[in-house]
């Protein structure tokens, strides 16, 4: 299968590409670089809210990972967010169908369950937006809801949250902050009383789900959402900070005391996924977190490190925003070649 890939210099790209590559399918990557290393290259730099049919022809699929990626983010400016996560996903959908494109697999997020802590969500939940990133997600897939066709099928993705080694590594995830600022100072800082939930799963597996989604029969995954997790990598902050200081020796468990300003907590279900399309998550928090201990060793991390644009990505907006390389429309004032 042909497949273009968004967001493919950002943190989940370089691991989607590879693990679709090894199923065998032909991967082309597209994004706009605001995250890509100077010298990063083999991929088409465009914008997905610019995209023709003509960008798109050929491709059997479009896997959907460009977006303002988190709510801090998304909160810097909620018209853009709604311009590139939402509005800019539906353009490339129905630019998409017009060229031919079979299946559109979104990234989507289980940050559209917001506040539902007394139960797992599934797939059929009421869902309760919280942030501009959140509703950003719920529109779009209301959207592409409206775009099904019996030749184009729209498949959402509701990821957990995210952790993992990657070639564009963040930060400003909780499995990968926490362990960064344990190798780095010895202090599993928790900037809350640690008790919200949240489910988390590793990139890798991700990759696995979409590539479950693309080898499935239209049948078993046309128009429908599925939630991407394991049912038992559900986790309170505590305790991932609990794994967190068994892992890296010498480290404590520090919390703010505080009532965190993010009112997320939620417990999602993932059955579905399991049961539809035989997809099992291989990864656990602890053996992620050990991998990431092994990643900080590799890279040297320092405590500099944990507040720069290298590896957060606000900072490296901002910073793109303040230097003046992009408009007011977060586009790129001059052309970088790719």
């Amino acid at each position: 299968m042909r497949i273009l890939v968004t967001g493919y210099t950002g943190y989940i790209g370089p691991v989607m590409s590879a693990v679709l590559r090894k199923a065998g399918h032909e991967v082309s990557g597209l994004d706009t670089g605001f995250f890509a290393e100077s010298s990063s290259a083999g991929f088409s730099r465009k914008d997905v809210r610019d995209l023709t049919p003509a960008d798109l022809t050929g491709y059997h699929a479009v896997v959907h990972l460009a977006a303002l990626s988190n709510d801090p983010m998304g909160e810097l400016q909620a018209d853009w967010t709604h311009q590139i996560n939402c509005a800019g996903s539906l353009h490339l959908a129905r630019m998409a169908r017009e060229a031919g494109v079979s299946r559109f697999l979104f990234a989507s997020s289980c940050s559209i369950y917001g506040a539902s802590e007394n139960e797992f969500a599934t797939e059929t939940s009421p869902v309760q937006p919280l942030s501009a990133y959140a509703i950003s997600k719920v529109e779009t897939e209301e959207g592409l809801d409206k775009l099904a066709s019996s030749t184009f099928s729209p498949v959402s993705l509701r990821n957990a949250t995210a952790y993992g080694v990657s070639s564009r590594l963040r930060l400003d995830l909780v499995l990968n902050n926490l362990v960064a600022w344990a190798y780095t100072t010895g202090k599993v800082q928790i900037m809350s009383d640690g008790s919200p939930w949240r489910p988390i799963v590793h990139i890798e597996d991700i990759a696995r789900a979409f590539a479950a989604v693309l080898s499935a029969p239209r049948e078993a995954i046309h128009n429908q959402a599925f939630n991407v997790g394991a049912t038992e990598e559900n986790y309170q902050v505590r305790d991932l900070g609990q794994i967190v200081s068994e892992t890296v020796a010498g480290s404590t468990v520090t919390y703010s005391g505080k009532v965190s300003a993010d009112p997320r907590n939620y417990r999602v279900n993932f059955s579905k996924i399991r049961e539809a399309l035989n997809f099992r998550a291989e990864w656990t928090a602890r053996r992620g977190a050990a991998e990431l201990l092994a990643a900080c060793r590799e890279l040297d991390l320092q405590e500099a490190d944990l507040q720069s644009r290298r590896y957060i990505r606000l900072k490296q907006l901002r910073h793109l925003i303040d230097t003046g390389e992009l408009d007011e429309t977060l586009r790129w004032k001059k052309a970088v070649a790719a």
